[in-house]
């Protein structure tokens, strides 16, 4: 599984980063990515599941931030 940390990073940065890790890997890999609370965790799920990624689950981690779990969809 990869992780990118996106923590620190504002919007549409994050979003644009997010896309960019899932263009390097391969159809059907699993990705965590590690975003801040507030405007991030409600734009970068929304943004990829409208690019047609599948989003497998979002949880809030002891430390505060939340931890996006993706599948890349199709190319």
């Amino acid at each position: 599984m990869h992780t990118v940390d996106l923590r620190g990073v504002c919007c549409p940065t994050n979003f644009v980063k997010a896309k960019l890790a899932l263009e390097m890997v391969d159809e059907g890999t699993v990705v965590e990515l590690l975003l801040n609370d507030g405007e991030p965790v409600k734009n970068v799920p929304r943004s990829l599941k409208g690019e047609g990624h599948k989003l497998l689950g979002l949880k809030q981690a002891e430390e505060g931030h939340y931890v996006l779990t993706i599948e890349k969809v199709g190319e």
